[in-house]
């Protein structure tokens, strides 16, 4: 009896082991599913909210009606630095026709950031994602990378990689309200 009453413990003891593993895996698995979700086109672009080199705070859902040519980059950035000069030159020939250009810098300190942009001369919005939240959530890898979101709050497209002023000029086109 006493050998029957051990085994049904360690029995029991087992299967609770595994239950309590089950739920903090499945808890585990509900609290980063929204960190590891991959964005496809077609899905709502995510709204953020962040401040930029002028300290004007930028809301993505505040562009609603407008296409937004979502750029990810950082000053280290070879590509990044060769496409700027090009997406500026666009941005001034669409953003009166309901086009905007956000340039997300992913971590980089303001000073080095307002260097860049001066030596650039860009002018549209450098938004600072200091703590990479943005970055996360958009799981953006590599960069450069931008994302085309139409008027509609939708992602059109995403660009990984270098860019030439032909296919900014095209994207841009792309996103334009009708």
């Amino acid at each position: 009896m006493d050998n029957k009453k051990k085994k049904r413990f360690y029995i029991r003891l087992i299967i609770l082991a595994i239950m309590v593993g089950a739920i903090v895996f499945t808890i585990y698995s509900n609290v980063t599913k929204e960190r590891t979700a991959i964005l496809q086109v077609g899905d709502d672009a995510p709204d953020f909210a962040l401040v930029d080199m002028n300290g004007e705070k930028h809301q993505l859902s505040e562009y609603k009606g407008q296409g937004v040519f979502l750029n990810f980059w950082g000053t280290w950035c070879k590509p990044c630095e060769r496409e700027f000069p090009l997406m500026d030159k666009q941005y001034q020939e669409y953003k009166d026709q309901g086009l905007q250009i956000l340039a997300v810098n992913v971590g980089e300190s303001d000073f080095v950031v307002q260097k860049f942009i001066d030596r650039k001369g860009l002018t549209f919005p450098v938004l600072i994602d200091d703590n990479k939240s943005v970055m996360e959530t958009y799981n953006i890898n590599p960069l450069p990378t931008t994302l085309l979101i139409n008027p509609e709050g939708k992602i059109e497209k995403i660009i990984t990689g270098e860019m030439n002023e032909e296919m900014i000029k095209n994207y841009m086109e792309q996103i334009m309200p009708i």
